[in-house]
């Protein structure tokens, strides 16, 4: 598929996601990390930003369960929380699985979508078998 799935900022995310693996920004300056793309360091204001790969495992620090129905792909209630990951940046994201609480540990998994990119979702590390989250 040729498209790039979003603008030329996010287009190294959206083709490693293809792959299974979750990018984050690093600063070249500082070493500080962030989601989502910016042309520059938040930390530090720096232009030097390359993307770098996530170990994918983190920790809920806010959740909801939407009991709503907001799309068809998204059936209530689901999961939406706020994922803190182990290199610090937040992500906006799905759970996968139920008996969510703060302060537990995740890790990634993908939600497919066809021919678009998959999404990366979190479940909880205590409910499936991970190698180290």
């Amino acid at each position: 598929m040729s498209e790039t799935f979003g603008d030329p900022m996010t287009r190294p995310f959206w083709a490693a996601a293809r792959e299974r693996r979750l990018l984050i920004q690093q600063c070249e300056a500082c070493g500080a990390h962030q989601f989502y793309p910016r042309p520059h360091c938040l930390a530090c204001s720096s232009l030097g930003m390359r993307w770098v790969e996530a170990r994918g495992n983190g920790t809920i620090h806010s959740l909801t369960i939407v009991r709503v129905p907001v799309t068809p792909e998204l059936v209530p209630p689901y999961a939406v929380a706020l994922v803190e990951l182990d290199e610090g940046p937040r992500l906006l994201t799905n759970l996968v699985g139920d008996g969510f609480a703060i302060g537990d540990r995740v890790f990634v998994q993908w939600r497919e979508r066809g021919e678009l990119p998959p999404l990366p979702i979190f479940a909880a590390a205590k409910d499936v078998a991970h190698g180290s989250p």
